[in-house]
């Protein structure tokens, strides 16, 4: 019967680790290296999530900063027929921000994998 406690446990673990580290279904990832051919595509909406101060001191030229606490009542300022490219310094408020634009009805949307962190510009 302790085996069957086991197969519990680690099917729990298995769901409770996939849950925090596998990117959300309909949003994809792509690297800072990968992100810098892409820039400047008018086929595409560029969100930098980080706070104003955060911005001003670094940001990549055509970003536009919609701070993560504000995006939920500035969403409607984006469109959801382009492609949405969303940075922070880390990836951890970008992925949360995609999260939140996948929950408003947004199809095409990027998580910026390292954030300005790993940007070398």
């Amino acid at each position: 019967m302790e085996w069957l406690l086991w197969i519990a446990v680690g099917v729990i673990a298995y769901f409770a680790i996939s849950r925090f580290t596998a990117p959300t279904k309909g949003i994809k990832t792509m690297s800072t290296d990968e992100l810098k051919p892409a820039l400047g595509k008018k086929d595409k909406q560029y969100i930098d999530v980080r706070t104003p101060a955060e911005f001003k001191a670094n940001h990549i030229k055509g970003f536009k900063n919609i701070p993560l606490n504000d995006l939920p009542k500035r969403v409607n300022e984006l469109s959801k027929d382009k492609e949405t490219l969303v940075i922070c310094q880390s990836g951890m408020r970008s992925s949360r921000a995609s999260q939140l634009l996948k929950k408003n009805g947004f199809t095409n949307i990027v998580n910026i994998r390292g954030g300005m962190s790993s940007y070398r510009g």
